[in-house]
């Protein structure tokens, strides 16, 4: 089959591989339908991330169908069309009880690699996978964008919206204009925020994240994107700050843009060492977040809120590849000339 290796920065390339096969009893083979390149493989391939040279792809995200299932899982059969998200939840540790399965206490290996290739061996399958009626066929091309989204950036955006108790009335800032950054839109106009600062400076991000229910875009960055939010709150800030990149100046911005007790929700990987905490200690900031709830966002809100048109979170695609182009998906969105890039092995 074929899976895209890490070769170098700047380089990765589909090579062909042997079929995953069932190794415990709680694996299940996936034949990948959709996948796609997530903005945090491009810290490798940018060259700021130090990855080994002709390693597994660290691709996450897929939809496909089920070929075969080890000798305990009872949640799926083969057939079955299913979302595999990036995480490997229980359903039943303290963590996954209190909708954290992001964290999953039972399993050390809880992510997902590799997954832009023709087939997977999802880990931990019983819980973890989430059923999608019917077949890949059934569906749009537009449909099976969104459904991709819930394999990753749409619960991720989810997430920090509810980390941060986006509330309705609320007013959110979002940090990040990415796919995960505006899915956080979608997820705050979701929860019922009244007011929604979109961070963003290019246009075609500016439009996508008025579309998703930004009710404001702030095209400034440092000290100037605060003056501003703190301009159009009456010199306030925000209830709640989605903090959806990683940086240290993304970060930075967020401590700054909420009011005093406001909470801010973080779910860009961090790609800093340090992080000064004494600004948020005297503003009483509230700081949460981390790997997304994946499996219990989508059984419990995202999935029947893409059937049903709720949301439309598959627009954040805004070019396809097939596999063997898979270098020039990663260069797209490298050149921000993709928002994100899905990958059609077929």
């Amino acid at each position: 089959m074929k899976s895209t290796i890490f070769v170098e920065a700047g380089k990765v390339e589909v090579k062909d591989v042997e079929i995953p096969t069932i190794k415990e009893s709680d694996d299940v083979i996936i034949k990948i339908v959709r996948t796609c390149v997530c903005g945090s493989d491009l810290w490798a391939y940018r060259g700021l991330d130090k990855v080994p040279a002709n390693s597994e792809n660290s691709g996450h995200e897929a939809i496909g169908i089920v070929t075969a299932v080890g000798s305990d899982i009872t949640t799926v059969i083969p057939g079955d069309f299913v979302i595999a998200p990036f995480t490997h939840g229980c359903g039943r540790c303290a963590a996954c009880l209190a909708g954290f399965d992001g964290d999953c206490q039972n399993h050390s290996d809880n992510f997902s690699n590799g997954v832009q290739a023709e087939y997977i061996k999802f880990q931990h399958g019983e819980w973890a996978l989430v059923k999608i009626p019917g077949q890949p066929e059934d569906y749009s091309e537009e449909m099976l964008k969104s459904l991709l989204t819930l394999a990753d950036v749409m619960a991720t955006g989810y997430h920090a919206a509810r980390v941060a108790n986006v509330q309705r009335g609320d007013s959110v800032a979002v940090v990040g204009d990415g796919a995960v950054g505006l899915c956080g839109v979608i997820a705050a106009k979701m929860r019922g925020a009244k007011r929604i600062f979109a961070l963003s400076r290019h246009e075609d991000r500016q439009k996508l994240a008025l579309e998703f229910g930004a009710t404001d875009i702030i095209a400034e960055r440092g000290d100037d994107a605060v003056a501003k939010i703190k301009e159009l709150t009456n010199n306030d800030g925000v209830d709640a700050v989605l903090e959806c990149v990683g940086s240290e100046q993304s970060n930075a911005e967020a401590m700054q843009f909420g009011r005093p007790g406001a909470i801010v929700g973080r779910v860009g990987l961090p790609h800093e060492p340090k992080m000064d905490m004494t600004q948020s200690f005297y503003s009483n900031t509230i700081i949460a977040g981390g790997p997304a709830s994946v499996t219990t966002y989508d059984k419990q809100v995202l999935l029947k809120a893409v059937l049903d048109g709720d949301i439309h979170p598959g627009k954040v695609f805004t070019q396809s590849f097939s596999l063997d182009d898979i270098n020039n998906a990663y260069q797209a969105m490298t050149d921000r000339k993709a928002i994100k890039a899905m990958i059609i092995p077929e």
